[in-house]
C-alpha cells in the first residue's frame, strides 16, 4: 500500500468588496419584486401559500366576477404530500357561496391549471366581509381654454419658475374641477 500525498488546503475565496451607498445608487432602478417576495414569503407560508402569486393572480385565475366576491385565505395540505389540498376562500355573502358551490369544479380546474399540478382538491368557504378596494379615480377633465388663458395671464407676473409651475398645476386642477 502506498500512501498518497496530503492534500493541500483550499485557498480561501477572496472577500467581496463592500459596496458603498454610491455604488448602489449607480445601479439605477431595481425591481421591488425580489425584496418584496423575501418579506411576504414567510407571511404567505404560514397560510400554506408558497408565494403570494395565487392571491395576486386570483382575478386572472377565477375571473373578475368570482374574484369580486371571493378571496383565497389559505391552502391546507396533508402532512404526507403537497397535493390534494383544501383551499379556504372567503366569500362575501351566503348567496354567492351557493354560486361558488356550483362553479367549484371549474374553479378547481383553473387553480390546478395555474399551478400545473393537482394542488387543490376541495374548496372550503368562510363567510365574511372582503377588504374594501379603493376605486381608481379618473383624471379630472381638461380645463376650458378660456380658464387656461386667464390662468396664464395671472402667472406671467410670477418670477420664480418653481413657484409658477406649482401654481400652474394648482390652477389647472382647480379650473378642471369647477362645476
Amino acid at each position: 500500500m502506498t500512501k498518497s500525498a496530503p492534500k493541500e488546503p483550499k485557498a480561501a475565496k477572496p472577500a467581496k468588496p463592500e459596496r458603498s451607498d454610491d455604488d448602489r445608487r449607480i445601479q439605477g432602478m431595481v425591481s421591488i419584486a425580489v425584496p418584496a417576495d423575501r418579506v411576504t414569503k414567510p407571511v404567505f407560508g404560514k397560510h400554506g401559500f408558497a408565494s403570494g402569486a395565487l392571491v395576486v393572480d386570483w382575478p386572472a385565475i377565477v375571473g373578475s366576477a368570482v374574484a369580486a366576491h371571493t378571496l383565497p385565505i389559505r391552502i391546507r395540505f396533508s402532512p404526507q404530500d403537497r397535493s390534494d389540498g383544501t383551499l379556504e376562500i372567503k366569500v362575501s355573502n351566503s348567496a354567492f357561496s351557493t354560486e361558488i358551490q356550483h362553479l367549484e369544479p371549474l374553479i378547481l380546474e383553473r387553480i390546478n391549471g395555474y399551478f400545473g399540478w393537482k394542488a387543490v382538491a376541495r374548496l372550503r368557504m368562510k363567510h365574511g366581509p372582503l377588504p374594501v378596494k379603493r376605486p381608481i379615480r379618473p383624471a379630472p377633465p381638461e380645463p376650458e381654454p378660456a380658464d387656461m388663458a386667464r390662468l396664464d395671464a395671472v402667472l406671467e407676473k410670477v418670477e420664480d419658475d418653481t413657484l409658477r409651475e406649482a401654481l400652474a398645476r394648482l390652477g389647472k386642477y382647480v379650473a378642471a374641477r369647477k362645476p
